[in-house]
């Protein structure tokens, strides 16, 4: 779990002894290829660190279609706040797309390494503003710009993922068909 390790540590000030502590109260997870984590309709207090691996978050429209929300690889949290923060049922899907370790963390977790350092909870405000800026740059994304640009801007979030996802899952995240998505892929070699 250093990957784990590593983010606490560059978050706060945490002993040996209390890494060790930490260790002992969290659950760790391996997930095969293809493993759900969360379906839509369960309830979950748990946030998920993805340690190794990839995971991805989706939803599932009316017709069945596959709506790809985000992809968490090493480093980050992947959850659905709506069940994890208020209590309601998931509305997301989550699944590894290839063999992943994650660490689950909840709301006890986050109460235990606050109290071996208050700081922690304040640390964990600019994550949050992070990830609620990167939303709101994904959604004015895929409801103005340009299919290449939207590609352009999702290499630069996930420079290690398109070898391990498959174009339907990428195009799914983009709001565009893997043909188009190959269209763009195309262009963008042949003009940068």
């Amino acid at each position: 779990m250093q990957n784990f390790i590593n983010h606490l540590r560059n978050q706060i000030d945490l002993t040996d002894e209390q890494i060790e502590i930490i260790l002992n109260y969290i659950t760790v997870k391996k997930l095969t290829r293809g493993e759900m984590i969360l379906n839509a309709g369960e309830f979950s207090d748990d946030y998920f660190f993805v340690e190794s691996g990839v995971i991805r978050s989706y939803i599932i429209d009316d017709n069945g279609k596959e709506h790809i929300v985000q992809f968490g690889t090493e480093n980050w949290i992947v959850s659905d706040r709506n069940s994890a923060m208020c209590k309601q049922e998931a509305k997301f899907y989550i699944q590894a797309i290839e063999e992943s370790t994650v660490v689950i963390l909840n709301d006890g977790v986050n109460d235990l390494i606050t109290s071996l350092n208050p700081d922690y909870t304040k640390k964990q405000v600019p994550l949050l503003q992070n990830h609620i800026r990167h939303m709101q740059d994904r959604i004015t994304s895929l409801l103005s710009a340009p299919a290449k640009t939207r590609y352009q801007d999702f290499i630069k979030l996930y420079p290690t993922i398109t070898a391990k996802v498959p174009q339907w899952m990428i195009a799914s995240y983009l709001g565009i068909t893997p043909e188009s998505l190959s269209r763009v892929r195309k262009d963008i070699a042949s003009n940068g």
